[in-house]
């Protein structure tokens, strides 16, 4: 008698095939990528909204008027929400205990009468400043100061003299008066388009003199350009 061979063994219609077993058990579930703020491109609402944090930020005494334009030139170009969310991290949330702000800048003229007048602000501004040279030189730094309002007004008088005012990066200059056997010059780089950014105003009259105007990248080029690189190479 013969012997019939053993048969397959067929699956039943009905029943779902079986899961197969994990080999790495322990691994986590993928994430889902396109949800998380890397990978959702941020709304010019969404940038409008944190440059008016950063305003905010800014009259509460927690950022510098270099903080503040360097933050806000980083929010127009942001690209992803998770680009903006890093640019408010160390900030508190709307409506939390303002900070305490910087003095006041008390001293608001600064002349120079055949010498020079360096002064780095770094108190409140909340008023206008006057610059004045008389065969002499004045430099003034804004970069440290705190400005509420986002707006400095200057007037600068040069006579036989230079009066440099150094801003931050991305500030936007209004440059207005007259010349005499002098120049005017404004050597900032310009800001993003439509962006609401520190404004800085000069009323500039220079007489056989100079009155420059100037942001980081143009008052020390190199030290900037070495700066870059070295951060670049993080």
């Amino acid at each position: 008698m013969s012997q019939s061979s053993p048969q397959p063994e067929r699956s039943c219609a009905g029943r779902p095939p079986a899961r197969r077993q994990d080999v790495h058990p322990g691994r986590p579930e993928p994430r889902d990528l396109t949800s998380a703020p890397d990978a959702i491109r941020a709304s010019d609402a969404e940038r409008e909204a944190v440059v008016e944090r950063l305003r905010i930020a800014s009259v509460e005494g927690r950022l510098t008027f270099e903080e503040l334009t360097d933050r806000t030139e980083a929010a127009y170009s942001a690209v992803s929400r998770g680009e903006l969310e890093h640019i408010t991290a160390d900030l508190p949330g709307m409506g939390a205990p303002g900070a305490n702000p910087a003095p006041i800048q008390v001293k608001r003229r600064f002349s120079a009468v055949m010498g020079d007048c360096k002064e780095r602000i770094v108190g409140r501004i909340d008023g206008p400043l006057e610059a004045v040279s008389v065969m002499g030189d004045v430099e003034l730094d804004l970069r440290g100061a705190q400005v509420p309002s986002g707006e400095v007004l200057i007037t600068a008088t040069a006579v036989m003299g230079d009066v440099k005012i150094i801003v931050p990066d991305g500030v936007s200059v209004e440059l207005s008066g007259r010349n005499f056997l002098g120049d005017r010059k404004v050597n900032v780089r310009d800001p993003h388009p439509g962006a609401r950014v520190p404004v800085v105003r000069v009323a500039a009259t220079a007489v056989m003199g100079d009155i420059k105007i100037v942001d980081d990248a143009h008052h020390a080029p190199v030290r900037r350009a070495v700066a870059d690189w070295w951060k670049d190479r993080g």
